[in-house]
């Protein structure tokens, strides 16, 4: 627990985060954007780094009095090792559910229906021959990464008459939209029958190229993956060996950004958006919210949910 007399120092990565969340009894709310040592670096118990901006992660450890980083992603890979020993980690657990989960059915919907290739023959005028396209309806859906976003992309896509299966890292029991949650020994049984797997799960250790060509061998010929966890979650080359029997729709893809003479890019089975699952409209007055609602749990108790390192 701090020792410090005077109201908590709470470092924000703008001024403008500073004018929408304070005040705020027992912190004082300062501006500090890692790309430079900040000016009350001895101070900053807590800090709150830029989202969608690189910054100096090597700064957390010019700050003596530092206690909890809390970043604005749910992901936190390549982070909890730039943190000096006893500093607590917590994600932004519920802020990038909606827009997140709207993505995946985005990405879900325009590959089952065709929609890039609508948008190929658009650019040369031309009218596509008649034929039967892929519905989402009474497929067969398995989301790998059944926490928060996994749970909210569920919960769109009930309405689309699918089946759902829901894996995690364990089995567990099921919820309101599910009868059960699979843990992640199940998948291999499931992968035969799969017509879409989306992926939401975190980078780790264990889910560093867990979709790999065990996994995309045993799908079905003419599949859907969905990735929109972390690019290195999937075998990029995996990915290129099984273009011609599978589809897929990457929000995340590894290397990223990737590079404009990529061989993912010539692949007219593959749909690519640019890591744009987080930032919508939603995300500000949701992270707004959300930090409000940690840094006073902080004030009360030195401590905040969503604590995950």
């Amino acid at each position: 627990m701090s020792t410090s007399v005077g109201p908590v120092v709470v470092s924000l990565p703008g001024a403008t985060w500073v004018e929408e969340i304070g005040p705020l009894d027992g912190l004082e709310l300062v501006v500090a954007d890692l790309h430079r040592v900040p000016g009350r670096a001895a101070e900053i118990e807590v800090c709150v780094p830029p989202y969608m901006q690189a910054y100096d992660r090597s700064l957390f450890a010019r700050m003596p009095r530092l206690r909890l980083v809390q970043v604005l992603t749910a992901g936190y890979d390549e982070i909890p090792e730039a943190l000096p020993p006893g500093v607590m980690l917590a994600n932004a657990v519920g802020v990038h559910d909606t827009s997140t989960a709207e993505l995946a059915l985005a990405l879900t919907l325009a590959s089952q229906r065709d929609i890039p290739q609508f948008v190929r023959d658009a650019a040369t005028g031309t009218w596509g021959r008649p034929r039967v396209h892929d519905a989402l309806a009474d497929r067969r859906v398995v989301i790998v990464g059944y926490g928060a976003i996994g749970r909210a992309v569920a919960r769109r896509l009930r309405p689309f008459e699918v089946r759902i299966d829901a894996v995690a890292s364990r089995a567990r029991d099921g919820d309101d939209i599910v009868a059960d949650v699979l843990g992640i020994d199940s998948l291999h049984t499931l992968l035969p029958r799969t017509d879409v797997l989306i992926v939401v799960v975190p980078l780790s250790a264990a889910t560093r190229h867990l979709i790999d060509d065990d996994v995309l061998g045993a799908l079905p010929d003419g599949a859907l993956v969905v990735n929109v966890s972390r690019g290195q979650v999937a075998d990029t080359e995996a990915i290129l060996r099984h273009t011609r029997r599978l589809r897929f729709a990457l929000d995340v893809t590894d290397p990223e950004p990737l590079p404009p003479d990529h061989p993912l890019w010539r692949e007219p089975s593959v749909l690519i958006s640019p890591h744009t699952g987080g930032p919508t409209t939603a995300f500000r007055p949701r992270a707004v919210g959300f930090l409000r609602e940690q840094l006073r749990a902080y004030a009360r108790t030195r401590a905040v949910p969503h604590i995950v390192t």
